[in-house]
């Protein structure tokens, strides 16, 4: 050995063993991990040294645990204690069992993703969801996207890329989503000229017919206040009145309602798919990982023409959505078919429609399961539905109340942030909220078990 022993103390620079001889050390692992991890672990008792505090005893050790988070996943299941039910951070929407297996699945083989099984010819992908939409919404045809945003972009580059062809937007609907993502931007990129109508509070149908005097061609589009809302002086017009004035109009829904299937009351604030179809929406845009409780993807559908200009775009191919997501869209779509099915196993919907008993009985499970501590305590907090969905709705609740405990609450939340599997919880009020919402009982447990080992 050189100047240091890997398995034993390093109270100095010199003590510090050599990168290889800490890697040899590290003999079960896979010689560039293991260089990798020594270098980390030298690196780490350096710092320490040379800002006056204790290193650890014995940087072997420490070169383990480094080689442990080498190889764990950068990308990792976590429980979701915040009680925001589309947590973008965390993935948003969790998946139905269904949608799980039938993602699953079309994982493990190959697939007649773009086959057609009677004629042995190509097929579309969008036929393994086509005929669900359009049975459950009312529209003539359908297409799915990788993503909300990108449905948003391919409807208005399809619609109104010709020369000279414009947008009309309500000045109110001028919105900038997640991601620094904004509607004007989207305009820019469809290579149409942008027309603002009306005010940021107040926009007319006469607004509308002024604009489309002037500019006879042009596409209407309409975007939902996903994720704000304009209280007060405030009007806008009606889908049935902007598909009345004649243009093609592009209506983004944001989130997603699927028909009038859910059956929750909380869902009757966002507009529904259905009803922008019946209306006579040229297209109609939503994402599939929100509201709608699917993965991520982008639904397009309403009039066949239009639809059939979207799928036949260059940009379509950029934006295509793949095979696991697609098989789990279709699976959780078919749960809407029985909307006491869609109620129960599609998660984001049962967090929305879950009863205050039932939270009531998963706070105290939370909280028997920790154990018996001063610092645990059952109180009540507000959850959100978060996504950009819902921005007024306030879910209130039982929540377990983590406080005291001999250290800080942004402390203790970064300890639950390191178990396995890491647990996200909330701050509110200088303590810790863990809220049953958005954990399923098993949950709950493996949440408890965390708890309880940082209390120690």
């Amino acid at each position: 050995m050189g100047a240091g022993d890997p398995a034993g103390p390093a109270g100095s620079l010199s003590d510090l063993p050599a990168v290889h001889e800490l890697a040899a050390a590290l003999s079960d692992a896979p010689h560039a991990l293991a260089v990798n991890a020594a270098r980390r672990a030298i690196e780490q008792h350096r710092a320490a040294i040379r800002s006056g505090s204790e290193p650890s005893a014995n940087i072997l050790a420490t070169a383990r645990a480094q080689l442990v988070a080498l190889t764990r996943p950068s990308l990792r299941r976590v429980l979701n204690a915040t009680g925001v039910i589309i947590h973008t951070n965390l993935g948003r929407a969790p998946l139905a069992t269904a949608a799980r297996e039938a993602a699953e699945d079309a994982a493990t083989g190959y697939s007649n993703l773009e086959l057609e099984l009677e004629t042995g010819t190509r097929g579309s992908r969008h036929a393994h969801v086509e005929a669900l939409l359009t049975e459950l919404t009312g529209a003539e045809a359908a297409a799915v996207v990788n993503n909300g945003a990108a449905a948003v972009l391919l409807a208005t580059a399809s619609l109104a890329s010709e020369p000279d062809r414009a947008i009309i937007v309500s000045r109110g609907q001028l919105v900038e989503i997640g991601g620094g993502f904004r509607i004007p931007d989207v305009v820019a990129q469809s290579r149409s000229r942008l027309i603002e109508v009306g005010t940021t509070n107040r926009t007319r149908r006469s607004d509308y017919e002024r604009a489309l005097e002037a500019n006879p061609e042009a596409v209407i589009m309409r975007v939902h206040q996903s994720n704000f809302r304009t209280v007060g002086f405030v009007e806008d017009v009606p889908i049935e009145e902007l598909c009345a004035l004649g243009a093609a109009v592009i209506d983004d829904v944001g989130s997603g309602v699927l028909a009038d299937a859910s059956g929750i009351p909380a869902l009757g604030e966002e507009p529904s798919l259905k009803r922008s179809v019946a209306a006579g929406a040229a297209l109609v845009c939503c994402s599939g990982d929100k509201l709608l409780g699917g993965p991520q993807a982008g639904i397009l559908i309403g009039r066949l023409d239009a639809v059939t200009a979207a799928r036949q775009h260059p940009l379509a191919r950029a934006v295509r959505i793949d095979k696991l997501s697609l098989a789990a869209l279709q699976a959780t779509i078919s749960l809407y078919r029985d909307p006491r099915l869609a109620r129960e196993q599609i998660p984001v919907l049962a967090m929305l429609d879950q009863s205050e008993d039932d939270l009531t009985t998963r706070a105290e499970l939370l909280a028997q399961a920790i154990g018996p501590n001063a610092a645990v305590q059952i109180g009540r907090a507000t959850a959100k539905v978060g996504g950009g969905a819902l921005p007024l709705l306030e879910l209130d609740g039982p929540v377990v109340a983590i406080g005291g405990a001999g250290r800080s609450p942004q402390a203790l939340a970064a300890a639950l942030r390191q178990a396995d599997p890491p647990v996200i919880a909330r701050i509110h009020d200088g303590r810790v909220i863990l809220d049953p919402r958005t954990l399923t009982d098993e949950e709950a447990r493996q949440a408890a078990a965390a708890v309880a080992q940082v209390l120690g």
